[in-house]
């Protein structure tokens, strides 16, 4: 098989390909390494990649820390410690994980006085909220939704393997082979790739770590920590340039591969929760229909905004012209209120707001473009001089 692409693209492939190597390794889980030598046969990257992808469990069940330092700036987010969704985003919590195959999925972050449950069980969805008593319902279609992305690495239904004829590498004409070849081909030339063996939660495993050869990433590795006899993924983590200190590690603290009872997916609201029935046309959070006359966009502007790519590699910004910024009543709620708690800068580029953590950076300017990349400020602003 043959493929041809223009430069642009490879370039953008190469960060990318570092989500894909995890295609099919469903929730990368794991956090807690014993100093051990485990005596496991020797794996190759592109072995291990493609043990992730055909991974077979019939199901699990464990507890999963999760840790997030990603340097961002004080935003409206979960209150470190409680049991909000958005709280991820930093300190550290805890998650009970649950899944039986095929579609049969349990997932509870604690927090220090409430939890948060979501849970599903064939089509059925249930988001319960100990702190308010709220339950919100949903259908699924086939296949279902978090056990979809637990069951990517940890398939059950045809519709989660994806190395079926009916999966998603099937409809790209790919195996597990060739995509990780395809993987280890584009970060080649951008990435040192290796691997080990270590133990996390108790269990043997290898250890496949990406580290980005440019110095211009804020990126210093990535490592996946693989179970040397599950193939699914135990550990997760991101480290920075000039830091010990992870910024993103997920994983593992214990974990069984025993089938959990069929009882710990079935969910009945407490007395007194209340219960919304979410749908397509109300979803909690959802807006309001609007009664102000339908806009359409410019007809010089039909199509995706024009984009373009900037360095290569790990060190790649994508810059994208959005054509604007919403002005009036549109820019006093949602995204763009968030905007006005973030520093503004300018340069000989222009103006405009900026979102600087320790993994990634993004430009917004008074004009509309819009630039990120895993790079620092200065590469963006270098970016922004030369697109538009």
């Amino acid at each position: 098989m043959s493929m041809t692409m223009s430069p642009a693209v490879r370039r953008w492939l190469v960060p990318a390909s570092a989500a894909l190597a995890v295609i099919g390794g469903g929730v990368a889980i794991g956090l807690i390494t014993n100093a051990a030598d485990p005596a496991l046969p020797t794996r190759s990257a592109e072995e291990l990649l493609v043990d992730l992808q055909t991974a077979q469990v019939d199901g699990l069940s464990g507890t999963v820390v999760a840790r997030a330092d990603l340097g961002l700036p004080p935003l409206p987010t979960g209150a470190p410690g409680s049991a909000e969704l958005s709280a991820l985003l930093s300190g550290t919590h805890t998650l009970h994980v649950q899944y039986a195959s095929p579609g049969q999925a349990r997932l509870r972050l604690m927090g220090q006085n409430s939890e948060t449950d979501i849970i599903t069980n064939g089509d059925e969805l249930w988001v319960w909220s100990s702190k308010d008593n709220t339950a919100t319902h949903a259908t699924l279609p086939a296949g279902g939704l978090l056990g979809g992305m637990l069951g990517g690495g940890l398939p059950g239904a045809p519709s989660a393997d994806p190395s079926s004829p009916d999966g998603m590498l099937g409809s790209l004409g790919l195996d597990p082979e060739q995509l990780a070849r395809m993987v280890t081909t584009f970060l080649g030339p951008y990435t040192d790739i290796t691997t080990g063996q270590t133990t996390v939660a108790g269990r043997d495993a290898y250890e496949l770590v990406l580290a980005p050869k440019d110095q211009a990433s804020l990126i210093d590795k990535i490592t996946f920590v693989v179970d040397g006899t599950e193939h699914i993924p135990l550990r997760f983590s991101v480290h920075v340039r000039g830091s010990d200190a992870p910024a993103i590690e997920i994983g593992f603290t214990e974990v069984s591969f025993d089938r959990p009872d069929a009882s710990q997916f079935e969910f009945n609201p407490p007395p007194g929760a209340t219960v919304i029935e979410a749908d397509e046309s109300h979803r909690p959070g959802a807006a309001e229909p609007s009664t102000a006359p339908e806009q359409h966009e410019s007809p010089d502007r039909d199509g995706p905004p024009p984009f373009e790519l900037f360095g290569e590699g790990w060190a790649t910004v994508l810059a994208v012209d959005l054509g604007g910024l919403p002005t009036g009543d549109e820019a006093e709620d949602g995204p763009a209120a968030m905007l006005a708690l973030l520093p503004k800068v300018s340069g000989d580029w222009g103006s405009g707001t900026l979102l600087s953590s320790r993994l990634f950076s993004v430009l917004l300017t008074d004009d509309g473009r819009l630039f990120a990349g895993a790079v620092g400020p200065q590469s963006l602003y270098e970016a922004a001089a030369q697109f538009g």
